[in-house]
Order: structure tokens, then C-alpha cells, then sequence
């Protein structure tokens, strides 16, 4: 039987789609419904028909599932970026340990038994709310010409107005409130999309867990150059142009010398906002604050941050502390080990502070370092992984194709007193290739274990043959995407790998998104 758009059907879910979508069948066609939850029995409207399945929208819960929940949030369906809230924390960490194995498999072509007698439990969140570190909002108008600000609708470019999403910390909301409220008292425009005018485009929220610290970062359209009488006297500018590097001192209660100053710098001497001081009193009220700055974007693209970066009041980072934890013992306890990390608007760091000490940490289990390994580093960023793996290896290479990520890994290493890491801009497998076959005695660095902790694309295909040429006796594969994992999996496998454990973490509650970690041993040792 063939469905047609807009029809009316009853279906019984009966399963869940790597999207986060109920599975049901119908007289054998598949429907795929957004926002039902398995075992929900619903009535959906077809939205786009094929010839075997089709895509529906739920109208209404029949009968719901006995793993069904109330939302929290009231904009869960239209925002789509909780796919899975309406679905018990339980039954989400079993959907995503159940997409891993099945990408393995299905993806990988490895044996079920095979993946099952190495696969252990998920690694779940105490609390799956509040958890993320960073938000990007869009900023924009209403149909009434209102300026408004929150999230995009699922696959579109329309602004759901919400200042509270119950992922982020709860002063992401009052610092949008600020935002909004100074833009309207100031008749301050927001972005266009369509006709590319407008000022403000989005608006970027940090925070450290630990430290309690707090960014803001205005992505604005264009380039102001009127001085401030108020910031004249109040402070002097920072210019981060891609890197998020400080070029010149700025800061609430910072020197020069980056030492804490006892009087209030409110401001940068360059107005990049109309009547930016107001904006800025209203920032720097919420507790916490400590770095406002804008990053200028004029393309249009769908691109957020544009490549400068100024800091118009505080410092120009914020910090952050990972702590290690003993992924062997019930709880995950601490081990009393920590590493302090820098943050500017343009680093990368894991969005989800709590579970990334539990990701790292397992990677160190993982990699089962002895003091006496030497261990590369691919794809490293700025060096969050490669200095939780320096504690206890002999020493450890950290390659990344970022220049100014490499900067900070460095800066990172030093600020935590670390001497044993080293740190490399290139690609992996040049890189790796270069160091231990270059003919000037660096035979010594030859990797005893590889980590990688590559995009959502996965691996290139070149730093795949490249850490098989290396032939390190243990790889440790940090993956956000299961397929793109089994798949890379695969050509080590095939390279004379066996996988020994595999272990899903749990960083992105509410959503379908998994963080793995997969520990590959060589067969001939």
C-alpha cells in the first residue's frame, strides 16, 4: 500500500532511528515520526512520501509509551534540538549504547558476538540538564518587527524566541535578557539573512564550571570605529584577529603585565555598538562575568564567528578546570589530579565539562601508559587530551592542523607545569611521518600508543595509513559518530587491529549525539 502526503495514519512505534525518530510499520511501509517515542502508540500526518517509507509528523499520542516523560522544555518539538526528551534518560543511554553497536556492525562488519563480548555499559550524566558550557543564540526579529532571540526551528533559519534553554547554565538567560533589553532601548538592529543588514547576528555564552566564569561575544555585521568618551577612560582594546590570542591588554581589573588591578576597566577606547557602555553595565552585573567582547562577521555565511575578535571589557579568556577521574572504581571518583585549560571565543573545548572528565579519563585507562610510552597525539586541538595522557607517559606529541590551537596546547602545557609534551602544526600522518622517518635520530619518538580524536567526518584516509605505517602497539579512537568510527575501525582492523573494549560516554543529553571510546590492539603483540 502506498501512502500520500498529508495523510492521516495509526502506527505503533516500535523502534528508534539513528535521528532520533519513532519507527513504525504500516501494511509493511516504514514510517519514520518525529518527536514519537518508542513503544507510543500515535496518529501521524505523512509529510514526505517514497515508495517504501515516508516521514511523518506526530498529531497526537494514542496510547503512550511506558517510557514516555513530560518535557521539560515547551519548545522541545519546534527547537528539534532535543530529539529525545520526550524519552526517558534510562531508555536514551540504552539508544545510544544500542547505535553504537549497531553502526559496528551494520557499518563496520563486525560480528555481533564479537562487538558484544567487548562492549561495555555506557557512561551516563548524573544530571542531564544544564550541562552545556557554551551557547550560540541567532539574533533576529519577530513578524512585528520585534528583536528576539533564541534557537533555529529543526532544518530551518526561523528564530524560536526562548532565552532559557534548559542545556545551558541558567545565567545564559539573563545575559539575553540584557542583550535584548539593551538592543531595544538603543534601537540596535538585529541580522538580516535575507537582505545581509542588520547589526547584531549572534550572540556567544562561555562558561567555566569550575571557575564560575562567564563570556559573552557578540558576533556583530560591521565594523564601528567611533571612540567612546565612557571606554576612553575606562580601558584600552584587544584585537584576537582567528586566534584568539590577546594582542594588546585588556580588562576588568588586568594589567598589562595580566596581573589583577584593583580599579573597575569597564571598556575598549573603539565603540564597535551604539552606546556601548550601556550594554556593558548591563553585562557586568551578572555574577560571574569576566570577558565581554565582539567578533566582526560580514560574510554571508552560515559561518558564526568571524576570524577578529576584540575584547571591549575584562579579560580576553576565561578558565576552566578538568579534573581526572578513576574510570575503574564505582562513582568515577577523583583522583586529585587536575589541568587548567584557557578559553577565548574562538577555542575549541568540549561542550560538556562533567562528562569530559569521564571521556578523558576513560581515553587514559584506555591507553594503559606505564611511564614508559611514548604517545602521539592526532588531531589534538589544544592539548586537552595530550596533557591528561602526560601524567603518566614518558612523552607525548600532540599534532593539529590549527596553528593557533597548537599555540594554546603549548600555553596549556605550560601553565599546568607540564614539560613532557610537545606540540605540532600539520597534518597527522605528515607530521607523524616526518618526525620518526626523518633521518635526523628521532627514531626515539616512534609511537608505543596513537590517540585520535577526529571531526564528525572521522579520520582522513591518509592519517589512517599513516598510524598503520607508524605501528604503535595501542590505539585509543575518541569518536562523536558512531559510523564514521565503524567505518575507520574497519580499515584498522584490517591493518592487523583488533578492537579490545569499546565504551559510549554519554555528552550530549536529550539529544541523539554519542562520544565513544574504542581501545585497538595490535594482533602480533
Amino acid at each position: 500500500m502506498k501512502y500520500q502526503k498529508n495523510e492521516l495514519i495509526s502506527v505503533v512505534i516500535e523502534d528508534i532511528g539513528n535521528e532520533g525518530f519513532g519507527i513504525g510499520k504500516a501494511e509493511g511501509f516504514t514510517l519514520f515520526v518525529k518527536d514519537a517515542v518508542v513503544g507510543d502508540v500515535v496518529e501521524a500526518r505523512i509529510v514526505k512520501a517514497k515508495k517504501n517509507y515516508a516521514y511523518a509528523r506526530l498529531e497526537k499520542v494514542l496510547k503512550p509509551s511506558p517510557f514516555r516523560v513530560e518535557p521539560k522544555c515547551a519548545y522541545h518539538r519546534q527547537c528539534g534540538g532535543c530529539q529525545l526528551q520526550a524519552l526517558s534518560y534510562e531508555k536514551q543511554l540504552e539508544f545510544k549504547q544500542d547505535k553504537i553497536r549497531n553502526s559496528l556492525i551494520r557499518i563496520g562488519g563486525f560480528a555481533p558476538e564479537y562487538i558484544d563480548e567487548r562492549m561495555e555499559s555506557i557512561v551516563g550524566m548524573e544530571e542531564p540538564f544544564r550541562y552545556r558550557n557554551k551557547a550560540q543564540y541567532p539574533v533576529g526579529t519577530d513578524r512585528e518587527g520585534n528583536v528576539i532571540a533564541g534557537f533555529y526551528a529543526g532544518r530551518t533559519h526561523s528564530i524560536i524566541a526562548n532565552t532559557d534553554c534548559l542545556l545551558g547554565p541558567v545565567e545564559n538567560q539573563a545575559v539575553m535578557e540584557a542583550v535584548l533589553e539593551y538592543m531595544r532601548e538603543n534601537q540596535v538592529s538585529a541580522y538580516d539573512e535575507t537582505s545581509g543588514t542588520g547589526l547584531v547576528r549572534h550572540v556567544l555564552i562561555r562558561k567555566g564550571f569550575a571557575s564560575g566564569e562567564i563570556m559573552v561575544c557578540l558576533v556583530i555585521n560591521r565594523e564601528m570605529t567611533r571612540v567612546s568618551d565612557f571606554s576612553r577612560k575606562t580601558g584600552t582594546d584587544s584585537v584576537i584577529r582567528g586566534t584568539g590570542r590577546r594582542a594588546a591588554s585588556s580588562g576588568k581589573g588586568v594589567t598589562e603585565d595580566g596581573t589583577e588591578d584593583a580599579g573597575l576597566m569597564t571598556g575598549s577606547e573603539r565603540e564597535f555598538l551604539p552606546r556601548q557602555e550601556m550594554l556593558l553595565r548591563k553585562l557586568a552585573g551578572i555574577e560571574g562575568m569576566t570577558s565581554i567582547s565582539v567578533s566582526i562577521q560580514t560574510e554571508r555565511t552560515n559561518v558564526i564567528m568571524g576570524e577578529e575578535v576584540h575584547t571591549i571589557w575584562g579579560k580576553d579568556v576565561i578558565s576552566d578546570t578538568i579534573r581526572v577521574r578513576d574510570m575503574t572504581r564505582p562513582g568515577w571518583p577523583y583522583t586529585g589530579e587536575e589541568l587548567t585549560f584557557h578559553i577565548s571565543p574562538l577555542s575549541f573545548y568540549q561542550v560538556n565539562p562533567v562528562q569530559t572528565e569521564k571521556l578523558y579519563s576513560l581515553a587514559l585507562e584506555y591507553a594503559g601508559l606505564t611511564g614508559q610510552e611514548t604517545v602521539w597525539d592526532l588531531y589534538c586541538g589544544i592539548g586537552t587530551i595530550s596533557l591528561f595522557l602526560a601524567g603518566k607517559a614518558k612523552g607525548v606529541y600532540g599534532v593539529e592542523v590549527v596553528p593557533q590551537a597548537i599555540e594554546d596546547a603549548k600555553e596549556n602545557a605550560a601553565r599546568n607545569g607540564i614539560g613532557n609534551a610537545a606540540f605540532f602544526v600539520g597534518k597527522a600522518e605528515e607530521v607523524l611521518q616526518e618526525f620518526y622517518h626523518g633521518g635526523d635520530g628521532k627514531d626515539a619518538a616512534r609511537p608505543d600508543v596513537v590517540v585520535v580524536d577526529p571531526p564528525r567526518k572521522g579520520c582522513d584516509e591518509a592519517c589512517l595509513r599513516g598510524i598503520l605505517a607508524a605501528e604503535p602497539e595501542r590505539i585509543v579512537y575518541v569518536s562523536c559518530d558512531p559510523a564514521t568510527l565503524a567505518r575507520d575501525l574497519r580499515v584498522l582492523c584490517d591493518g592487523g587491529y583488533g578492537i579490545e573494549r569499546v565504551r559510549g560516554v554519554d555528552q550530549f543529553g536529550m539529544t541523539v549525539h554519542v562520544e565513544t571510546v574504542v581501545l585497538i590492539q595490535r594482533k602480533d603483540t
